[in-house]
């Protein structure tokens, strides 16, 4: 006999998850809602949709698309224009983890900045609390994601070094 559980999230990271997915371009682009963590989990593993990368980039407006694909995605910039080609092709699992965890931040940092423009003018401008270095810079590796991630909390709670 199945146990079916309901899962249970907090309406906040309901919240959060719904943000980071609308940066992708949400359900149209994602081919399925993403409520919870674990369908997040589902979706990065299967691999995002090549088109949740170009939806990103169309969108955004002060950052420059070759900075964001190079330095937060590890993505090259030529083999991001390939993926134009196929858009309905998939993300690998690394490239869908890296992207989510840009869309991620990118919404937690419009949150706190009031619009996107101003956060991703944030992401380019050395920050005190992160020893003057880029936070676009840092998104390369986890530990400069979580340092980041780290940095915003703070801002959030209005403490800036």
């Amino acid at each position: 006999m199945a146990v079916r559980m309901e899962r249970e999230t907090p309406a906040g990271e309901t919240a959060d998850i719904r943000r980071t997915a609308d940066l992708l371009g949400g359900s149209q682009v994602l081919h399925r809602e993403l409520r919870h963590s674990l369908d997040v989990d589902d979706a990065l593993s299967r691999g995002l949709p090549r088109e949740a990368l170009m939806h990103v980039i169309d969108r955004i407006s002060v950052l420059s698309s070759r900075i964001l694909v190079e330095r937060a995605l590890g993505i090259s910039q030529r083999t991001s224009q390939r993926f134009k080609s196929k858009p309905n092709k998939l993300l690998s699992k690394e490239q869908s983890s890296r992207l989510w965890t840009f869309a991620e931040i990118l919404a937690k940092a419009t949150q706190i900045f009031g619009s996107q423009e101003e956060a991703e003018r944030w992401l380019q401008q050395p920050a005190i609390g992160l020893e003057q270095r880029r936070p676009i810079d840092l998104l390369g590796t986890p530990a400069g994601v979580r340092l980041v991630e780290d940095f915003l909390g703070r801002l959030e709670y209005g403490v800036y070094t």
